[in-house]
């Protein structure tokens, strides 16, 4: 279904699809435009375990052209929680507990929002993420968080680490072998998959 999420003077576009007796809510966030085809898949396969889920852009359509607003944590993390803000008052949303997907920059954005919701968001999966832009936040985290990396992607795998040895609460850490910042081999997305369904089943 989509929706338009009102936060401050503008509205940002989006996707929210419910399965009949969903379990929770997972909000995908993601720093240069949430509607990917990968962060889609993922999408498809939590509502197929009984996820509702709401893909969107953190940033309208010129602002994601803007390198530097990419890379505005505070910014996204605003919107992240607007948008979080919107979903616990709307009549179908509201009474369903709240998981964060992350990406890319919307990684630190989801850590840096579950901080600042404490337990009101039940857990945390960053694939591909930098959540050391996120590390002043990273000890306040009460929500299960589970750090995805490509075994690859060595930059990436390092960035995790550091902000992995931050994080206080319940976690964990993937390396998927052989896959790339993208996670674009054959398999790999499938496993991002496997890995975030157990893990929001695992922290309801």
């Amino acid at each position: 279904m989509e929706i338009e999420i009102p936060i401050q003077v503008l509205s940002l576009k989006g996707y929210l699809e419910i399965p009949g007796g969903a379990r929770g809510l997972i909000i995908f966030s993601h720093g240069s435009g949430g509607l990917s085809l990968r962060n889609s898949f993922v999408a498809e396969e939590l509502n197929k375990a009984g996820f509702a889920t709401i893909l969107f852009d953190l940033l309208t359509e010129g602002e994601s052209k803007i390198p530097e607003k990419r890379f505005d944590i505070d910014l996204l993390t605003e919107r992240l929680i607007g948008v979080t803000k919107w979903c616990m008052e709307q009549e179908k949303t509201k009474n369903l507990k709240i998981g964060y997907f992350g990406t890319g920059t919307g990684s630190a954005a989801a850590l840096s929002a579950a901080a600042y919701w404490g337990t009101k968001i039940r857990a945390v999966v960053s694939r591909g993420g930098r959540p050391e832009l996120a590390m002043e936040e990273l000890d306040l985290i009460e929500a299960p968080t589970l750090l995805i990396v490509g075994g690859d992607d060595k930059t990436m795998i390092d960035y995790n680490r550091r902000a992995y040895a931050k994080i206080g609460c319940v976690k964990k850490m993937e390396i998927v072998a052989g896959a790339t910042h993208l996670f674009e081999e054959e398999g790999a997305l499938e496993k991002v998959d496997k890995l975030a369904g157990e893990w929001f089943l695992k922290h309801p």
